[in-house]
């Protein structure tokens, strides 16, 4: 089954065609980092423009790469929900009007269902069940993985994403945008333990993740500094104490629930010092851990192309007059 992907949820453009849920054939992705870096955010009409101009053209690339022409697409899945709502709109237009001009099925796809299954397309033999880290720039949630649309959420983000902490820490020392892989390349030159910031581990037992305590934390550390500030020795210090919470956490699930099986996915899992550390305690009790890849990690097409491809087996198709949805969290 040759499934054409769509993904505009933010402010990267992207088209994929991904054969059987494992083999991508093609996988594009058009940034707006630069566009966006110069208003340090994401500006939701600016975003959703440039999807406009770059789409159409990026399904003929994505099309004449993968060697297929458009009889040839099977299915359609499209990133419906959550994320911003005018951008959402682009893509679900384009991939409703494919779908009804081809007669092919479309699946309205959750994007952090394409993030997990973007762990399939790195380790198509990963079994069931798994804990699955999803982390990113909206998300840090935590779940234990029981089939292709099947899961248990643990826990989730109490204020602040990770991606969003690196994001708003990075402005804070002056590193600018986006945050997280200028902290991680800022962070190798300095030491993760010069500064003693806190670490919110909240009540016993609990799965969930603050951080916006820590990015005040950084803001008084930054403001008491003022010109002996080392933004080498803070961004590793912040670094760190962000990476300890969504390690500690992970392995924890993994531990109590007795699954010797842990996957990162999104865009804080391209993080080096995250995958280091992770993979030094999946390596003590013999886990199995699966990272993609970074240009798996980011939003990406691909991703919601096999996402929608295991739905479709699950599910079935979506009907045609699916909505878009800015805010809906991942059930299970």
């Amino acid at each position: 089954m040759n499934i054409l992907g769509i993904e505009t949820s933010c402010d990267e453009t992207s088209v994929a065609v991904v054969r059987d849920g494992v083999e991508i054939l093609s996988n594009l992705i058009a940034s707006q980092v630069d566009i966006h870096a110069l208003t340090g955010g994401v500006v939701p009409e600016v975003a959703a423009r440039k999807h406009v101009e770059r789409l159409s053209v990026l399904i003929e690339k994505a099309m004449h790469e993968a060697n297929l022409h458009y009889p040839d697409i099977d299915l359609i899945a499209v990133t419906n929900r959550p994320g911003l709502i005018g951008a959402l709109m682009v893509g679900v237009s384009a991939a409703k009007a494919l779908a009804y001009a081809l007669g092919k099925p479309v699946v309205a796809v959750h994007h952090l269902e394409g993030h997990i299954a973007s762990n399939f397309l790195t380790a198509p033999d990963l079994q069931f069940p798994f804990i699955c880290l999803i982390v990113s720039g909206g998300h840090t949630d935590l779940h234990i993985v029981q089939a292709h649309g099947r899961r248990r959420r643990l826990g989730g983000t109490r204020d602040d994403a990770a991606g969003e902490a690196f994001d708003k820490g990075a402005r804070l020392l002056g590193l600018g945008y986006p945050g997280g892989p200028v902290i991680d390349r800022t962070a190798k030159a300095g030491n993760p333990e010069a500064i003693e910031f806190p670490r919110a581990w909240l009540e016993e037992g609990s799965y969930d993740f603050s951080f916006s305590g820590l990015k005040t934390a950084l803001l008084r550390y930054v403001q008491q500094a003022g010109d002996a500030l080392n933004v080498q020795d803070a961004a590793a210090s912040f670094q760190e104490a962000i990476v300890d919470v969504l390690i500690g956490k992970t392995v924890r699930a993994a531990e109590q629930h007795g699954i010797p099986r842990i996957a990162v996915c999104g865009g804080v899992a391209a993080n080096s010092r995250l995958k280091e550390l992770l993979s030094e305690e999946a390596g003590k009790r013999g886990y199995q851990l699966v990272v993609p890849p970074s240009i798996l990690c980011t939003d990406n097409a691909a991703m919601i192309a096999a996402a929608g491809y295991y739905q479709y087996l699950t599910f079935g198709a979506s009907d045609l007059h699916f909505d878009t949805i800015a805010s809906e969290a991942l059930s299970g």
